[in-house]
């Protein structure tokens, strides 16, 4: 059972891949003073630990390394990476390593550190899963070819050695394996504020959330 603090602010965010919800997430939590958890990291950090020690990959370990885990292990760099992305997707949908991860979000979400006025969590299944009493819920969304370009320029930014094309198909498929798969799919919930940022500067986008969210807490 996980315990709760009592009077915070919890927002939750789903959003496909490369829709900008990391960052508004970090935006939000920066400005109202939260605790903010990318929860793919989580996977990804998995993820990680498969491609670059096969042979330890086992339950056992992972459950381990995830009862240490802490945000600072989620900075890596090597989270990143494409590769670390489809592998991450894959171990997403295996049950026994979701329900170890949940209990890691759970935490973060409702029992942040008291310097933290409350937690906003973007992931998949924020708002459907980990999150279903939240204060607000958002679903950040943008065009798939927008979204593409985005990861593209990111990429390329980062010298990667990759065409739009490239990243046009593993956009898709990550869509297709987040919509379809059987556990915690990508959907909107019916109480998420849809927001579109296909056509939005990152600060436009911000100022649209402030609005909605500085709205709610004053009532």
């Amino acid at each position: 059972m996980i315990s709760k603090r009592k009077n915070i602010l919890k927002i939750a965010i789903d959003s496909p891949a490369a829709a900008g919800a990391g960052t508004q997430a970090k935006l939000i939590s920066k400005h109202y003073n939260l605790m903010q958890l990318d929860t793919g990291r989580c996977y990804r950090y998995i993820a990680n630990i498969k491609l670059t020690n096969p042979s330890k990959y086992n339950y056992r370990f992972i459950k381990k390394k995830i009862n240490k885990l802490n945000i600072k292990d989620l900075q890596n760099k090597k989270l990143l990476t494409d590769d670390v992305a489809t592998i991450a997707s894959i171990i997403a949908k295996d049950k026994k390593i979701r329900n170890l991860v949940h209990k890691f979000q759970l935490k973060c979400a409702y029992n942040p550190p008291k310097k933290y006025k409350g937690s906003c969590l973007d992931g998949r299944d924020i708002c459907s899963v980990i999150v279903p009493d939240a204060d607000i819920k958002f679903f950040i969304t943008a065009n798939i070819r927008t979204r593409a370009m985005r990861r593209f320029k990111e990429l390329k930014s980062k010298n990667v050695d990759i065409t739009f094309q490239e990243v046009l198909k593993s956009i898709k498929k990550r869509d297709k394996s987040d919509i379809n798969r059987k556990i915690s799919p990508l959907k909107k919930t019916k109480d998420s504020i849809l927001i579109n940022t296909s056509n939005l500067s990152i600060r436009a986008c911000f100022l649209k959330i402030k609005k909605i969210i500085d709205r709610k807490i004053s009532i």
